[in-house]
Formats: C-alpha cells, structure tokens, sequence
C-alpha cells in the first residue's frame, strides 16, 4: 500500500518549459522617483510602483507584495493538486503569504516567506494534512525559486 506522499509523486510526466515574463519601467518622477509594473499576460498593467509603494502605504505594488502573492498562489496550487492527487476534495484552501525584509548591511534582504494555511479537506486526517502541507511548502517551484541561484545579464545602454 503506498503512502499518501508516495501517491503525491506519481505526477503526468511532462516535458514543457513554462515561460512567464513581467517588466518594470522606472523614471525620474519628481524627486523619488517612480514607475509601473506590466505582466505580458495582462494580470498587472502599469500597476503603479514607486518608492512610496515599496516602503509605505501608497497605493501600488511592491516586489515584496507581489513575492507574497506568488507564494501563496504556488503553494495553494501545489497543495491543491496533491490532496486531489491523493483522493481528497478540498472544499476551501486559504493561503496568506507575509514577506520579511529586514536590513542586511548596507541593504535589505528578504528573509522569510511566512505562509499560513486554512483549509477544508473532508476525510484528512491531521496528520496527513500536515505531511501535504509540507510536502507542498518543500515542492512549489516560487518556494524553489526562494532558494535558487539567480542570474543577471545588465547592460548599459
């Protein structure tokens, strides 16, 4: 008999590369400056973002709150299709991700990605629910990503 996390494993097998793409365009607005944020798929167009957004409460996007938001969604997915994986139904999966930046000599870094679950998933018991969540936490590709090398190609024009 297998496990729940062996079940988990057993995935379609698939060879695509996925290719997602957002851009930032930032000028010298006034004495802050400022700019947007656009994702080729549409889901941000010229979403503001300045210094204000990032550090304060202006209204607007920072990286960090977009991070959150890229975490919580990989999560929740992952964890999604592993309970269905498994033969679960989630009823309700809730997912709140808060980014920590805290500063790091001259600079800042982020240090932790919280993430906090609230689900309802009939017939699972704690302890399975647990080892899941995990699994998911250890499996996201953004939860990766938070540990990946990261590469720089920078010109200047």
């Amino acid at each position: 008999m297998t496990t729940c996390v062996e079940r988990i494993a057993v995935r379609p097998a698939t060879n695509a590369i996925m290719i997602r793409k957002a851009q930032v365009v930032w000028s010298a607005i006034a004495s802050a400056g400022g700019g947007a944020v656009s994702a080729k798929s549409g889901a941000l167009t010229e979403a503001p973002y300045s210094l204000a957004t990032r550090f304060g409460p202006g209204k607007g996007r920072s990286p960090e709150e977009l991070l959150a938001a890229a975490h919580a969604g990989c999560f929740t997915r992952t964890l999604a299709f592993s309970l269905q994986v498994a033969g679960y139904a989630p009823t309700e999966l809730s997912t709140e991700a808060t980014v920590t930046q805290e500063a790091d000599g001259p600079g800042n870094c982020i240090s932790c990605s919280a993430l906090t679950l609230r689900a309802k998933v009939p017939n699972l018991t704690r302890e399975t629910f647990e080892t899941m969540a995990w699994h998911a936490v250890n499996n996201c590709p953004i939860s990766k990503v938070l540990r990946a090398q990261i590469r720089l190609d920078a010109r200047l024009l």
